[in-house]
């Protein structure tokens, strides 16, 4: 995947890339709170239909802001915002995530310390859905840091070269291309590390198809997945 090569030198500069799915309404909260990211930092949205989506009024002039425009996947989204980077670092982000007091403190510490590996935040759900999610972030927190496997939701963060090796999202995946990267990752024997940071994210998919029922088949559809991706680690590593 050919990829911007600007700023390559500057091992600090990031890139957020944020996919919006058509209709989104979550993404400006998630603006606000990036205004706060690091001078010379840019932020990449990538939309799914024709609206506008401006940055806000109070957008700092510090921090360059991109809008852009893909069929709809968040996979093909992704990929997109990515070949657009100018930053050495690529952080993915949901548009329904919201940082905590010490998300951006932590994020910059782990680019300092130029770690050629693949951060992942820890998880809460906000109080937007039922409050069995806490169980759900407890399972997704102890599987990313026991089983080396964080999702999307997690805020995935990278180089952007190595980003480039691993030949990005899968966009033939119907779903969990998030997934699908962490386990690319392992393959390449790329370092997984937890950034001590909690990173934010909705619950409202809960409250819309009940707890249980989404609780389900997201181990489902995970397991469906895993199986043939931890196979082929196994027969690799033989």
């Amino acid at each position: 995947m050919p990829m911007n090569t600007r700023h390559r030198g500057d091992r600090r500069s990031l890139s957020v890339v944020v996919p919006l799915a058509p209709g989104e309404t979550e993404w400006q909260g998630l603006l606000l709170q990036l205004a706060a990211l690091p001078a010379g930092s840019e932020v990449i949205v990538v939309c799914a239909d024709d609206e506008s989506r401006p940055p806000p009024k109070s957008w700092p002039a510090r921090l360059r802001y991109r809008e852009c425009r893909t069929a709809p996947g968040r996979a093909r989204q992704q990929n997109l915002g990515a070949r657009l980077a100018s930053g050495y670092w690529l952080w993915f982000l949901h548009a329904d995530s919201r940082l905590r007091s010490d998300t951006l403190c932590e994020l910059q510490r782990f680019m300092a310390e130029d770690a050629d590996a693949l951060g992942w935040f820890k998880l809460a759900f906000r109080r937007d859905g039922p409050r069995w999610t806490v169980l759900n972030a407890i399972g997704a927190n102890c599987r990313a840091r026991w089983l080396g496997l964080p999702f999307g939701d997690q805020g995935l963060v990278l180089p952007r070269h190595r980003f480039q090796a691993l030949h990005g999202f899968d966009e033939l995946a119907r779903y969990g291309e998030d997934h699908l990267l962490v386990w690319a990752a392992r393959h390449a024997a790329i370092p997984l590390r937890r950034i001590p940071a909690s990173l934010e994210t909705s619950a409202r998919k809960y409250a819309r198809q009940g707890w249980l029922s989404t609780t389900l088949r997201h181990w489902r559809l995970t397991a469906a997945q895993a199986w043939p991706a931890w196979r082929e680690l196994r027969r690799r590593r033989a």
